[in-house]
């Protein structure tokens, strides 16, 4: 390439920019149009099935294998209806897809659920409490920053589990990069034991409202359930996440400039401070109640899913109560100078961070309502693309299609960073057609889970990714050549993973 060439492809770089996760969206609303044009619509037939969960009988509607029916007309012929631009009687049109979307019943549970949940964060957030505890730790950890890596690495690793951490620990990356880097390590630890760690919990949770929680719902399994081997996976994967970051801080703490930030951070080698913590910050016993209330509840969701079938209404009523509890001690010891007004200020704060995820929740559900809805019964184009997936699938056993569900998921991540916008979109037709292909739901939702966060470390669409990088001083591209091995390590864990989880029929 010559010299000319190679600033033109730098310029075109520089120019280009990643669509809005609305414009994805939008745009696939467009192809999903144009397919009710060129797809006929078929349906299915379905029938019930019993199981039981924890000693209770249940029952589940399922696709009947070899249903499948094309409708038609009186002369036979395959029945292909192209969706109206507009439908004014409240049916379905291509520009009614945002409003169907939000009205839709599945979706507004789903809405309902992320505002009540958000707003209950917020106000735990704005306490301060997770915060302090962890700069407290930082403290107490001044001249063993070798065992600090393991202890945080595990507690932002549970952040991810718990409450979907992500963005709340880029502060952490702040006051951790001139940490390590003082004391002979480097900013990529900063990034691997906050941003990196919240991942791999997002991604191997067993109770995070924000992508288990909706991908089960809308996958028509309990909320939750699962979770004895959900816990069993986080576990696994932390331990290999911690031991690898654990192995790459040996190898720095010996050769400092193999580091592909050992230039970059000269930046915080110049900075005359030796941990960048805030001194301001305090640690009481209104924060450890607030943490305490936090612990309790997860304790309450979990034990309120596994033997009282506790689902979406209950479960963010159970945020809910945490929510106002921390706020209430918040107010009584003053915590961050929380005053009673700032409890329903941070509510609204933490609802307001979850619209763009709601409303695209809303219009994934527009999506399908453009396809025809998601009842399989009904006559749909949806119901013909998972008939044809599901032939061309068909001489696959159910562990390889896992797989490619689970590589598909990890795929999409690269469109669709938000896992709540990930469950909403892919989840209503992953659901059935793991019916259809022998796999178990809750397997698709592991495959979708494990898809969904572990490429959130390498792909340029994740503001939180790049923001970490960016407080660390580290180029992206210089990210990439660290990264690609320690994530190919966890995709073959997440591949073991589901075919263990197939293979025990889980």
């Amino acid at each position: 390439m010559s010299k000319k060439e190679g600033k033109g492809l730098k310029s075109f770089n520089k120019g280009f920019q990643v669509p809005d996760t609305y414009i994805i969206i939008f745009l696939v609303v467009v192809v999903a149009a144009l397919l009710t044009f060129l797809v006929p619509k078929g349906f299915y037939e379905t029938q019930d099935i019993s199981y039981m969960i924890n000693g209770v009988e249940k029952t589940r509607t399922v696709i009947k294998d070899g249903s499948f029916q094309y409708l038609t007309d009186d002369a036979g012929n395959v029945v292909t209806e192209g969706v109206a631009l507009f439908s004014g009687d409240g049916g379905t049109g291509f520009f009614n897809y945002m409003y169907n979307g939000i009205v839709n019943s599945s979706a507004i549970e789903i809405i309902a659920f992320l505002m009540v949940v958000g707003g209950a964060f917020g106000i735990m957030i704005r306490t301060g409490a997770i915060e302090s505890g962890l700069i407290g730790l930082i403290r107490k950890a001044k001249g063993a920053e070798k065992l600090l890596i393991p202890v945080l690495f595990v507690l932002f690793s549970l952040g991810g589990a718990v409450f979907g951490m992500g963005e709340e620990a880029l502060p952490f990356t702040m006051i951790l990069c001139p940490l390590f880097v003082a004391v002979g390590y480097d900013s990529v630890i900063a990034v691997l034991v906050t941003y990196v760690a919240t991942q791999i919990g997002f991604g191997s949770s067993w109770m995070n409202p924000f992508s288990v929680g909706i991908a089960q719902g809308i996958a028509g399994i309990d909320v939750f359930s699962g979770a004895g081997f959900r816990m069993v996976m986080w576990v696994v994967f932390t331990a290999l996440g911690c031991g690898m970051t654990m192995f790459y801080a040996a190898k720095i703490k010996k050769t400092p400039t193999i580091s592909i930030a050992y230039k970059t951070d000269a930046y915080f080698r110049e900075q005359n401070e030796k941990t960048g913590i805030d001194e301001g910050h305090s640690f009481g016993l209104g924060h450890i109640l607030v943490l305490l209330t936090l612990a309790a509840t997860v304790v309450w969701v979990v034990w309120g899913v596994m033997t009282q079938g506790y689902y979406m209404p209950e479960i963010a009523t159970q945020f809910f109560i945490m929510g106002i509890v921390s706020g209430v001690i918040g107010v009584i010891f003053k915590l961050n100078d929380m005053k009673l007004n700032d409890i329903a200020i941070s509510f609204k704060d933490g609802a307001k961070d979850l619209i763009g995820a709601a409303l695209v929740v809303a219009m994934a559900q527009g999506i399908m309502q453009v396809l025809g809805g998601s009842d399989p019964t009904t006559p749909t184009v949806i119901n013909t693309i998972m008939y044809n997936i599901s032939n061309a699938l068909s001489g696959v056993s159910g562990a390889v299609a896992a797989v490619l569900m689970y590589l598909f998921q990890s795929v999409f991540n690269f469109f669709v960073v938000s896992g709540t916008g990930q469950a909403a979109i892919t989840m209503p037709i992953m659901a059935p057609l793991s019916d259809l292909l022998g796999v178990s739901r809750q397997t698709a939702v592991v495959a979708f889970q494990l898809g969904d966060a572990f490429t959130n470390l390498i792909v340029p669409t994740s503001g939180c990714l790049i923001g970490s990088l960016a407080i660390a001083k580290i180029e992206w591209s210089n990210w990439i050549k660290f990264m690609w091995k320690f994530l190919g390590v966890l995709m073959i864990g997440a591949i073991i993973t589901v075919l263990i989880a197939v293979g025990i029929g889980f």
